[in-house]
């Protein structure tokens, strides 16, 4: 063969090859992403097959729930800090674009300092002209007709040519008058363990995501959010117990489980020997919700998961007890838990947990011992629960309910000491509905979030929870005890 013939068969050969690498980068969104940046996307690094994988599942609709067989609608991404969560997702926003360039993507951040930088890199990958040379690769290789409209390509806010508003950038203080969008990425709402304790920022995402933000999702919307999982109750906590069905979670731990000290998914990235490092000199909460997807208020949690049952014959119960702690003071809640009693185990059937005014939680109290057939009630006579008790007697006889015995009582012993000493037994005896965290939903919340150390904002589910247990196991000490049917005894 001549010389000018084998170089004409090794450049065609090359072109092949791009032909086929941009061929294959349309199809896949790990190959584009390998493609346009391989210093940082690696064969080696095997949690980006998944982290791509999965996104481009989702953008496909072919991530079911395998019950319903639906397309999922929320993606949850957990994963730990520098490996590359934002870049992946600006490149899967770029690809996605490539797809379809009617897609319509908004993006919300922690702040409006933090917003134009992901935009800023999803626009300029798009600006970035292809090399003439035919070494590298750019978003327009793969799409050459993906192009940012003229005259319209601000950092928070451009237009691809062909369209109209195809990005917008914004904070959960921001806006998002004038667009909707049919992929919708939240990155990181929470800043730190400061914030996920404070219920009101959490609150404050909540609605915007609720409210502003599912206002401008076009139907059948995908929604990522990616987030460190700082608290059980943040935007992802709250959507996996609103929509459970409609969730994936992709969730990767820096450290694997493998041998006592743990290995790292990515050595490649991150060694074993410097995440291990890293764990003895952060925080463990921040090492903990940074690095292992475990949220600070699980990792103080008093309470693990809570036994449960699908159903029980209430015929089989040998009482059916309740334990009520009234509110204290203006911002207490009143706790009520109801449930049959067999063995040492107490199967709750009710949990009334309200911080309403006592004219509404009085009869709704009775109303409620009734319904569950209560036999035995105990309520705290500290700060008006002798006069609280009283009337939920006077309540069950309007109704006619003449088997339930009210008693009330002092309670002499320290709340906090009770519920942390009492927390075993609560563990160990307590048996929940399977569905108990969606039909009490408040309840769940705070006892998922109720630390062992550090002040707690309310305890009265703990301590009515607690009082529960105290009953079955016959340590509370009633010395008052009314029965329904007799005027004398009440004063009526």
């Amino acid at each position: 063969m001549s010389i000018a013939a084998d170089f004409k068969n090794r450049i065609e050969g090359q072109d092949n090859t791009r032909l086929n690498n941009l061929k294959a980068g349309r199809e896949k969104l790990r190959i584009f992403c390998n493609l346009r940046k391989p210093d940082f996307y690696r064969p080696e690094r095997e949690y980006q097959d998944i982290l791509c994988d999965t996104l481009q599942a989702a953008y496909e609709k072919r991530l079911v729930n395998e019950e319903t067989k639906k397309p999922i609608k929320y993606l949850i991404i957990n994963l730990p800090p520098g490996f590359g969560k934002s870049y992946t997702l600006a490149n899967f926003a770029n690809w996605c674009y490539g797809k379809d360039y009617k897609n319509k993507i908004i993006t919300v951040s922690y702040n409006n300092t933090i917003a134009p930088e992901f935009a800023r890199t999803t626009r300029d990958m798009i600006l970035e002209e292809p090399d003439p040379e035919g070494d590298s690769y750019t978003t327009r290789d793969f799409f050459p007709d993906v192009r940012v409209k003229y005259g319209d390509a601000s950092v928070m806010k451009w237009s691809l040519e062909g369209s109209y508003a195809s990005y917008l950038a914004t904070s959960f203080d921001g806006t998002v008058t004038g667009m909707r969008g049919n992929i919708i990425i939240i990155d990181d709402p929470i800043k730190n363990d400061k914030e996920a304790a404070n219920d009101a920022v959490k609150e404050g995402h909540w609605n915007y995501l609720k409210n502003t933000l599912s206002s401008r999702a076009l139907p059948g919307a995908l929604w990522i959010i990616v987030l460190t999982r700082w608290a059980t109750d943040d935007l992802a906590g709250k959507l996996l117990q609103e929509y459970p069905g409609k969730c994936h979670v992709l969730e990767m731990k820096a450290l694997t489980e493998d041998g006592p000290e743990g290995v790292s998914i990515c050595e490649d990235l991150f060694p074993t020997e410097d995440l291990q490092d890293k764990r003895t000199t952060l925080d463990p909460a921040i090492w903990g919700a940074n690095y292992m997807q475990t949220p600070v208020d699980i990792k103080g949690a008093l309470y693990g998961e809570f036994k449960t049952y699908p159903a029980v014959d209430p015929d089989k119960f040998e009482r059916v007890i309740n334990y009520t702690d009234t509110a204290d003071e203006g911002n207490d809640f009143l706790a009520s838990v109801s449930g049959g009693v067999i063995g040492r185990y107490g199967y709750v059937t009710d949990i009334y947990y309200t911080d309403e005014a006592m004219e509404v939680t009085e009869p709704e109290t009775a109303r409620r011992l009734q319904l569950n057939g209560v036999r035995e009630a105990a309520v705290e006579s500290n700060n008006g629960g002798r006069g609280f008790a009283r009337n939920v007697i006077r309540h069950l006889r309007e109704l006619r309910c003449t088997k339930c015995s009210v008693h009330w009582f002092y309670q002499s012993k320290k709340k906090k000491t009770r519920i942390i000493v009492g927390a075993s037994n609560v563990m160990e005896q307590v048996i929940m509905p399977e569905d108990w965290e969606k039909r009490w939903p408040k309840a769940a919340e705070h006892l998922r979030k109720y630390q062992k150390k550090g002040k707690n904002e309310h305890d009265d589910i703990e301590d009515a929870l607690t009082g529960f247990v105290e009953l079955i196991n016959g340590d509370v000490k009633l010395k008052k005890k009314a029965r329904i049917g007799s005027k004398r005894r009440l004063g009526l």
